[in-house]
């Protein structure tokens, strides 16, 4: 899908705070049931019919042969698609939302400061060409695109209990145990600043730069009252000097890149960390089975997400160490402790941490 800029400065209809609230509550109740109901069903039939095979299922195609004429899978990805898609362009949808508060966000954005944009940046082909998330516009062609991205990953697992909200800081746990008391830091792809904002409380003594392509983005980012350095600026060719930074780190950026895109950033990575300095990604990239498998790259398909396939079929190990890291480690990252009670397998992102050493 080619990403055309939103016309966010149109009047439309008044949307009452009420009616919004209402409209994001019901798609958020929908995407509960999808997340809670529908995908252990899917799972139960599907290994159902696995049972039954001919032959085991050890590919993503061979599951999805045994899925084709699955009603149930049918009604999974229209909900998949559509709800995502109701969020942010239905009547009640984040565009409208914010298109009528769009005087005072940009009066708050004037507040920002600690950012440093380059007007004259030219985006990445694969950044530019496609709606990711199904945003439209995406999240840099518009002055508010960042407050709306910013709604937007607050219900991006909805399921209440699962503790979901602390991701980030239990991703800085990850972080702090890897590198107790880093005095540089660069967040790559930092986004609104969700990710970037936990480093900078649990490290407060170090200097933290966090670079980004979306000025909207940067701009929110730049509203917390943290001493961060904001700048926009492809990870991929940042200006810093070799051997500048203790640690490097990023959240759910290199699946939306592709492969070509993902080695340049750690390439990066690498020029820019000292000896012994450690580089640590929290993405999605272990993927246990051909069903868990098969359900990550059609969520990418139906999310406007065309990257999380391509990074999953990625030797990243092997990657890694002909960049010069050592101490490769890929894990899954595991939910909070009594997140989710016992035999409760809804759908989630395969998170994974992604550590490595620079030699």
């Amino acid at each position: 899908m080619n990403a055309t800029a939103p016309n966010l400065q149109t009047p439309a209809t008044a949307l009452s705070s009420r009616s919004f609230a209402a409209g994001q509550s019901f798609i958020t109740a929908v995407k509960v049931f999808w997340h809670a109901e529908l995908f252990p069903a899917l799972r139960a039939e599907y290994e159902q019919r696995a049972a039954t095979a001919q032959h085991r299922p050890e590919t993503v195609d061979d599951v999805g042969s045994l899925l084709r004429d699955s009603t149930l899978y049918q009604y999974f990805g229209w909900f998949e698609r559509h709800m995502q898609r109701f969020k942010y362009a239905g009547r009640y949808g984040l565009i409208a939302w914010h298109r009528q508060q769009r005087g005072e966000l940009l009066g708050r954005l004037d507040e920002a400061s600690n950012v440093e944009l380059d007007p004259q940046l030219e985006m990445p082909r694969y950044y530019v060409s496609c709606d990711i998330h199904q945003h439209p516009g995406g999240v840099w062609s518009d002055d508010v695109a960042g407050f709306v991205y910013e709604r937007a990953a607050s219900t991006t697992t909805p399921l209440a209990g699962t503790k979901h909200a602390d991701l980030h800081d239990r991703f800085t746990d990850v972080i702090g145990r890897e590198s107790s008391s880093p005095q540089r830091v660069l967040d790559m792809g930092c986004g609104f600043g969700k990710s970037t904002r936990p480093i900078a409380e649990r490290f407060p003594e170090a200097k933290i730069d966090a670079v980004d392509l979306s000025a909207p983005c940067l701009r929110v980012a730049a509203l917390e009252p943290h001493d961060v350095r904001y700048r926009q600026m492809d990870a991929a060719a940042t200006d810093y000097p070799d051997a500048h930074f203790d640690l490097v780190t990023s959240t759910m950026l290199l699946h939306e890149m592709p492969p070509p895109a993902v080695e340049r950033t750690l390439a990066e990575a690498a020029r820019v960390l000292k000896p012994g300095g450690k580089m640590i990604h929290l993405d999605f990239y272990h993927l246990a089975d051909p069903f868990t498998r098969f359900i990550h790259y059609t969520h990418g398909r139906r999310n406007n997400e065309p990257f999380m396939e391509p990074l999953a079929e990625m030797d990243l190990e092997g990657t890694l160490e002909r960049l010069g890291f050592t101490n490769v480690r890929i894990e899954p990252f595991e939910e909070a402790e009594g997140a989710l009670s016992p035999g409760f397998r809804p759908w989630r992102f395969p998170w994974t941490v992604i550590s490595a050493e620079r030699a």
